[in-house]
């Protein structure tokens, strides 16, 4: 298992770059993957979310996955991985 969190995201989404947002002032040891430019990636977050290509979809360390979090809920994910 990754000890990275990896975030699933494309250029243009306004959530990712939210959700990066919020990564980068935790200093999140994470990695980001453009699921316009990944076809694995793209079909790992369509497997994940029910066929749809939901963004950002993130992975953590423990397994959990957040999809399209909202700034609080990736914040409170973020404390407990501290």
């Amino acid at each position: 298992m990754s000890q990275k969190i990896i975030v699933y995201a494309t250029a243009w989404c306004p959530d990712c770059h939210r959700a990066k947002r919020v990564l980068d002032k935790a200093n999140a040891d994470y990695e980001w993957i453009n699921i316009s430019n990944d076809d694995k990636a793209r079909a790992q977050v369509e497997k994940l979310n029910n066929g749809n290509r939901s963004v950002p979809t993130i992975i953590f360390p423990d397994g959990d996955v957040l999809v399209e979090p909202s700034n609080t809920v990736l914040n409170q994910k973020l404390e407990t991985l501290a």
